[in-house]
């Protein structure tokens, strides 16, 4: 999003609109998300202070991105060029704090009921860490707008998880409430995929590198979740801890409903 370059990918009319209309279709998602969540009393502010921090942090992220768009649609390359370093910086508090909750979570035993716990600890820093590759490849393509443009947007695309986890009925999609998150995810760079062939007729290979970091992470995480290496993972971080009475594999009850039996 910084340098136009002179290949044939170089932005045609349309390209501006495309990734700015997109980045605001994300933002909606992971705002209609995260209200619905509120307006149905599942959320709230007395969370603790670990989990405001990381709140702010994410959405801190949102609203770089949205700018970014936004001054590249405006041509406002002089107000881009220094966010764009700003967020470079922001990524290491993203890690670090999403890192935190997640092993918080899984320490006090309070996984979302619809998620595996394992599963759960391990796709949280998988997809961050995911995130963050691509948006470092995207930084050091920064030069080749077209690479630049399109690794970003697949990196906001892993971080559009937590929005539609809110707007999908994830109860209702157990035991595969992560694997329709993520397939939702998806959505958005094969749209980028489509906007480029009815632009151009071609697809751009930044699209392909993009929705294969995305795919090996969701492959990454199947791996470990059901491996012994996960299971040790588990064990080592919530040891000592209410997780530990937790099974790595067993759904917990919904709130208010029965026990589940942890699995034979």
């Amino acid at each position: 999003m910084t340098t136009v370059s002179n290949n044939a990918f170089a932005p045609k009319a349309g390209n501006e609109r495309f990734f700015m209309g997109a980045s605001l279709a994300m933002v909606l998602v992971i705002v209609a998300g995260f209200s619905l969540q509120l307006g149905m009393g599942r959320s709230s502010f007395s969370a603790p202070l670990l989990v405001h921090a990381h709140a702010v942090v994410f959405m801190g992220w949102v609203v770089i991105y949205l700018l970014q768009n936004t001054f590249i649609a405006t041509g406002r390359m002089a107000l881009h060029r220094p966010l764009g370093w700003i967020a470079a910086a922001w990524i290491v508090p993203m890690l670090v704090l999403g890192c935190l909750v997640t092993v918080e979570l899984a320490r006090q035993g309070r996984v979302p009921f619809f998620f595996r716990p394992l599963q759960f600890l391990v796709f949280d820093p998988l997809s961050l860490f995911a995130f963050a590759g691509l948006t470092v490849a995207a930084i050091v393509l920064r030069r080749s707008t077209e690479w630049h443009r399109r690794l970003h947007f697949c990196a906001m695309a892993i971080l559009l998880g937590p929005g539609f986890g809110r707007l999908l009925p994830l109860p209702l999609l157990q035991p595969w409430a992560w694997e329709a998150t993520f397939a939702a995810c998806m959505i958005f760079p094969l749209i980028g995929v489509v906007a480029d062939l009815r632009r151009s007729g071609r697809v751009h290979p930044a699209w392909g590198w993009g929705i294969a970091a995305m795919l090996g992470m969701a492959l990454a995480t199947e791996a470990i979740t059901y491996s012994p290496v996960g299971d040790q993972i588990y064990r080592a971080v919530v040891a000592g801890s209410p997780g530990a009475g937790v099974p790595p594999l067993a759904f917990a009850p919904p709130p208010g409903g029965p026990p589940v039996p942890p699995p034979q």
